[in-house]
């Protein structure tokens, strides 16, 4: 219920602003939508942990959303801090994907924070009181996650130098590090005015497949002129001979006369400017992330194995990017800005668990125990809220259109690889770097006993002298 009215807003809040919805726009709504549910699964779970230790369903769900409170806004303002910059010195696709997150952020903590609290003290006032209807979550045996640090450590850095070698090996052959669509590169517009009017299924069907034979390219876009017979094809730059070829392929398949085909250059839509705001407003926004968990956390390490495992995600990506060939277009500077919302989004949840854990720790728990506990803790909330966005791009894979295909497949490798980072290797940075600091400050505690006893061992001796 509390996403449906979301949604409504949502589709609301786009009319009165007049937000133009491009696909890196719809990219942010996707992302705010994915942290809406996952504020709604912080909550449930707490709730139904709270009931696992034996309190009543009143109590239970006052203490759950407090406890919640915590790592809900942390989540949210990170995330919103990155929006905010992104608009600030992002431009074109980038506006417009901050634009849809910020407005997809407020109203996720709006609905979660308050509809859903409302709707579950309306239910129990209205007599659904039975603990059984809320979920009974019991304490779980902590699994050693950082037990397999190690592995994970060494299957990411090979996952990451295969995707390097994959630049090197495309730019050694000539091809270039990435597979750049038109919109890096420029291409051929191509004007096809049908002899009756076709639907878009029919264009994916009958018209695309024929192209990209013709082609040699599966980047092949397609755009029906409202109101006309007309289609819209983009490709990439087409010589003489391809011309032809094409023109004598609509005449063959379809009908259409040489006189209904026009064609025509188009440069390069994504300007080197564009790309240059883009980078420099992600490196802001990571910026302005690491400082706002370090000052939350109070505790830099959280903020640099935050960070480090937000670069772990887009790294790997980048690396499926070069060595599957998939297009990097428009589509690329969207699905990466989502995949760095996600993360960060993911590993605070588990941080907050840590900070709380820490902060009833008892003497006989050791550091590692602590983190172990807190990862087995999330681990629901991390599978439920990824499994949920992840259903969802699915979605948008199977039935869309082969532009919404290219943003899709990515963006489902960044959510799995985003749960991954945040349950086994962002706790696993945090412990390494605190076990590092632990040993020098042990050695450091070490080394000033030492001279301290040396200082007295003179001090005696010339006493005796």
């Amino acid at each position: 219920l509390a996403l449906s009215l979301y949604v409504g807003l949502m589709v609301l809040l786009l009319e009165v602003f007049e937000v133009t919805l491009t696909l890196p726009g719809v990219a942010g709504i996707i992302l705010s939508i994915g942290m809406a549910v996952d504020a709604n699964v912080i909550i449930f779970t707490r709730i139904k942990e709270e009931i696992g230790v034996g309190k009543t369903v009143e109590s239970a769900v006052k203490t759950g959303f407090a406890k919640a409170l915590s790592a809900i806004v942390d989540g949210n303002v990170t995330t919103l801090i990155a929006a905010l910059v992104l608009f600030w010195r992002g431009s074109g696709t980038v506006k417009g994907f901050a634009t849809t997150l910020a407005l997809g952020i407020v109203l996720s903590m709006f609905t979660a924070l308050f509809v859903t609290r409302f709707i579950l003290r309306a239910l129990f006032r209205l007599g659904l009181q039975n603990p059984k209807l809320y979920g009974v979550k019991k304490e779980r045996k902590p699994v050693n996650f950082l037990g397999k640090r190690n592995l994970c450590f060494v299957l990411s850095l090979v996952v990451i130098a295969a995707g390097l070698v994959s630049m090197g090996m495309g730019m050694a052959s000539g091809n270039g590090a990435f597979n750049y669509s038109m919109e890096f590169k420029g291409g051929t517009s191509t004007n096809v005015t049908f002899n009756e009017e076709m639907s878009q299924e029919r264009i994916e069907s009958e018209v695309v497949p024929l192209v990209e034979e013709i082609t040699g390219d599966a980047d092949v876009q397609t755009q029906r002129v409202s109101g006309s017979n007309e289609v819209i094809i983009k490709t990439r730059t087409l010589n003489m001979e391809e011309r032809e070829a094409f023109e004598k392929a609509m005449e063959d398949s379809f009908g259409v006369e040489k006189e209904n085909i026009t064609a025509e250059s188009i440069s390069g839509a994504v300007s080197q400017e564009m790309k240059q705001d883009a980078f420099v407003a992600v490196v802001i926004a990571t910026i302005c992330m690491l400082i706002y968990i370090w000052f939350r956390f109070k505790n830099i390490r959280f903020a640099a194995s935050s960070v480090l495992a937000l670069i772990h995600d887009v790294l790997v990506v980048i690396a499926c990017y070069a060595a599957f060939k998939w297009p990097v277009g428009s589509t690329f500077i969207a699905c990466i800005l989502t995949i760095v919302g996600y993360s960060i989004n993911a590993t605070i949840v588990i941080f907050d668990r840590v900070r709380e854990n820490l902060k009833e720790k008892r003497h006989d728990q050791t550091i590692e125990e602590i983190v172990n506990l807190s990862i087995t803790q999330t681990f629901t909330r991390s599978v439920n809220t990824s499994l949920t966005t992840f259903v969802m791009v699915l979605v948008l894979y199977i039935m869309g259109v082969s532009s919404i295909r290219e943003f899709a497949l990515p963006l489902m490798v960044g959510i799995v690889c985003g749960t991954y980072s945040s349950v086994c290797l962002a706790g696993s940075l945090w412990f390494e770097m605190n076990r590092r600091r632990e040993k020098a400050l042990a050695a450091a505690k070490e080394e000033a006993r030492a001279r301290e006893k040396e200082a007295r061992e003179k001090k005696k001796n010339k006493k005796k002298q």
